[in-house]
């Protein structure tokens, strides 16, 4: 599990599109910051389907970045 704050950009030489899978979001409060946890599971193939697999959270700070990368590689307005 990992609060995200910040993201560093990172130019990968090589790319390619993963598999799809379920992701799952909650939102709540702890000590009057609001979070939003985003967990992953695996997938229909791995060892132990539809286990989880990665739990992010955001906290304000990490999600007003977010918003900004999205922005500018999507043109969201």
């Amino acid at each position: 599990m990992a609060l995200v704050r910040r993201f560093e950009e990172k130019r990968m030489e090589r790319n390619s599109l993963h598999k799809e899978i379920v992701a799952t979001y909650s939102a709540f409060g702890i000590d009057d910051k609001r979070i939003v946890q985003i967990d992953t599971y695996g997938s229909a193939d791995r060892e132990i389907p539809g286990k989880k697999s990665q739990t992010i959270q955001l906290d304000r700070e990490g999600a007003e970045n977010l918003f900004l990368i999205l922005k500018n590689e999507f043109g969201f307005r």
